[in-house]
């Protein structure tokens, strides 16, 4: 199996995320919304751990990392 293109720690997303200048939208709620200009938004639940790969990969994918997604 092929190492995955994004990893599954809550905080080293969101890291991710902020660092290639996603912004959290101010929102209610269990999850945090970051947005980017020009791209749909991203939903990251709150807290702290691993996710499930399913919803890791959904992230990735809305967030552009895959092949296959939707470049800036």
């Amino acid at each position: 199996m092929p190492p995955r293109a994004f990893d599954l720690d809550i905080q080293a997303i969101r890291r991710r995320l902020e660092r290639e200048g996603w912004r959290i939208r101010p929102s209610k709620g269990p999850h945090d919304i970051y947005t980017m200009p020009g791209r749909p938004h991203v939903a990251v639940p709150r807290g702290r751990g691993s996710l499930p790969s399913g919803t890791a990969r959904s992230i990735a994918r809305h967030a552009g990392w895959l092949d296959g997604s939707e470049e800036p």
